[in-house]
């Protein structure tokens, strides 16, 4: 944090889970949002807790999956491997983020939503479509290197300056007792 520019305090978190659903073939089901945050823009499919209600992240996440494709799931099948704190996303706010893998693939493509379009694309497809720059800096790099493990991130999304990554737990740890957490 600069001296120069004092903190924010008027952004609030906003609370989320993203989950990573794939069909029969592996391939990654994405949605074209058709609305802010990221309107226009290929992410996984995902949505904010019900706060409220006291709704957990697993629960948003078994929620969102049906509200959005119909897919009926439960804790079993999903894996949460990933908590994301991005710190002034766009400018407007932070968001604390809750990636979870599905074991259980689709059978087909979900019809759209009133959120947008969906589509399945491959792992290496993904890196040609317009995502959210968080996502191609970071998030999915952070699927492909620790989807099977637990990764605790920081993101520095504070506008004018380079997106941070900085990851600040990893369970199972790295071997070396003396390993530095990454920053990239």
């Amino acid at each position: 944090m600069s001296l120069l520019q004092p903190p924010d305090f008027t952004m609030q978190y906003k609370i989320s889970a993203l989950i990573f659903l794939k069909d029969k073939a592996g391939r990654f089901l994405m949605l074209k949002r058709a609305k802010a945050p990221n309107d226009g823009l290929w992410s996984p499919i995902g949505g904010k807790l019900e706060m409220p209600l006291g709704e957990s992240p697993f629960e948003c996440a078994i929620r969102e999956s049906f509200e959005e494709t119909g897919i009926q799931l439960e804790n079993k099948d999903l894996h949460l491997f990933c908590m994301a704190a991005e710190k002034a996303y766009e400018g407007k706010g932070h968001w604390l983020m809750f990636l979870f893998e599905c074991s259980k693939p689709l059978e087909a493509l979900p019809p759209a939503i009133d959120e947008g379009e969906f589509a399945f694309y491959t792992r290496e497809e993904i890196d040609s479509l317009p995502i959210p720059e968080t996502d191609r800096q970071g998030l999915w790099d952070i699927y492909d290197k620790y989807h099977d493990r637990f990764v605790a991130l920081k993101v520095d999304c504070q506008p004018g300056k380079p997106l941070e990554f900085e990851i600040e737990g990893l369970v199972p740890a790295p071997s070396s007792a003396h390993a530095n957490p990454q920053k990239h």
